[in-house]
């Protein structure tokens, strides 16, 4: 379920570039300053972050096994 949202939301809309990579460039330049901008990042981004969280915890519970 995850996944899914990963690639609907994650990256919406997906032309002419997904918003999280449009943030991401706009945080690497210095331009993200404007709230929605930031809110934005938040929101496209948070599927991705929940989603390498569950798999390093996966991995870190199998390791222990």
């Amino acid at each position: 379920m995850l996944v899914v949202v990963c690639l609907t939301l994650g990256l919406a809309p997906f032309t002419p570039e997904p918003h999280l990579l449009e943030k991401l460039r706009m945080l690497t330049e210095g331009e993200l300053t404007r709230p929605i901008d930031i809110f934005d990042l938040v929101l496209h981004g948070t599927p991705w972050i929940l989603l390498v969280l569950k798999l390093y915890l996966l991995a870190t519970d199998k390791a222990q096994e």
